[in-house]
């Protein structure tokens, strides 16, 4: 038990800079009744989109999405739904009321609309009628069991995308990540494509970088070991990049890296005008992660424009009227604010 005990306090020390901030018992779970896991996740997810401030607002919100999505089962992912919503509320200043308005556009996270067509089930007293066709906007929802008429999965074919994705075979583990989360698995290759196998790296490398002087060994295969010493780091330019110079086995390397504590220029994006219907606005912060159209392309009422995205909570933004589009204002992967200007309709 000692051992034990002795591993796990050094696990804890690595792990120190993620640890939740929660200093006190907090007994308004009584009122938002969000699973323990969640809590923490969406205490995070709150502090990334600047709502630190107005948690216990987020909570009271998720109480009330909880009930207006008629008191469902909270376990992942459906607990993350009625989360995804309420920091959408919170972000966006608006009330249940607000939401529920049949005459009132809002642009819902893609996990809401998900659970509403029926993919994560059937609840047991059903969806609330009346949001659901807001929510859905004439789709047909699912009314049975969502996997009842998927096809069977072709594994040979679905491992063959995956390699493409990877640019090698992949194994049996990685093939359930893809079938299950092709997204992040995506992203997980690219991530791999560009840095190589981190997972490698001692923990506390990985985490916090390597100081000047210090000197760690990589098994990437057997037999083969690569011994890396850290010499120095350079100052930062105008770019926010810094060099960091190193040993490899012996032989001297630099390369360039971001550095993501420098105090760069910060791009500050137009907001909307309220009053111009011509302008499309953010509901809420978070990143462009991807868009749909291009200027002189017209669209039609319902017509996806793009995809923003914050700490794993996507939301779509659809065309609130036909039109064609004069110009974008927030490329992807830009970092936009609520309210931030989007797009331009001609």
């Amino acid at each position: 038990m000692r051992a034990f005990s002795d591993y796990w306090e050094r696990v804890r020390d690595q792990y120190a800079a993620y640890e939740p901030d929660l200093r006190a018992g907090a007994s308004e779970v009584y009122l938002h009744e969000m699973p323990g896991g969640q809590f923490t996740n969406l205490k995070e997810q709150a502090r990334s989109m600047g709502l630190t401030e107005r948690w216990h607002e987020v909570a009271k919100t998720y109480a009330d999405v909880n009930a207006m999505f008629g008191d469902i089962v909270k376990v992942t992912p459906s607990s993350k739904v009625v989360g995804d919503m309420a920091l959408m509320m919170v972000a966006g200043n608006l009330t249940r009321e607000d939401a529920e308005d049949p005459d009132r556009e809002i642009a819902f996270p893609d996990s809401v609309v998900s659970f509403f067509k029926g993919d994560l089930g059937q609840p047991p007293n059903g969806f609330p009628k009346a949001l659901q066709d807001k929510v859905l906007k004439g789709e047909p929802p699912l009314t049975e069991r969502p996997g009842k008429n998927l096809p069977a999965a072709d594994l040979k074919a679905l491992a063959a995308e995956a390699a493409t994705i990877a640019g090698r075979d992949v194994t049996d583990e990685e093939l359930q990540s893809f079938i299950m989360y092709p997204k992040v698995f995506a992203d997980y290759m690219e991530r791999r494509k560009e840095y190589g196998p981190v997972s490698q790296l001692p923990t506390e490398v990985f985490f916090y970088g390597m100081e000047a002087g210090t000197e760690i060994s990589v098994d990437l295969d057997k037999g083969f070991t690569l011994h890396i010493r850290c010499i120095a780091t350079g100052e930062i330019d105008d770019e926010g990049k810094r060099r960091v110079f190193f040993e490899l086995n012996g032989q001297p390397r630099s390369v360039m890296i971001g550095d993501d504590t420098a105090a760069g220029d910060v791009a500050v994006h137009p907001k909307a005008d309220p009053d111009n219907e011509n302008h499309v606005a953010a509901p809420m912060p978070g990143m462009v992660s991807s868009i749909a159209v291009e200027p002189g392309r017209h669209v039609d009422e319902g017509d996806l424009l793009l995809v923003l995205e914050a700490m794993k909570m996507e939301t779509s933004i659809y065309a609130e009227r036909s039109g064609v589009i004069k110009e974008i204002t927030a490329p992807v992967r830009s970092q936009i604010d609520a309210k931030d200007l989007l797009m331009v309709f001609e």
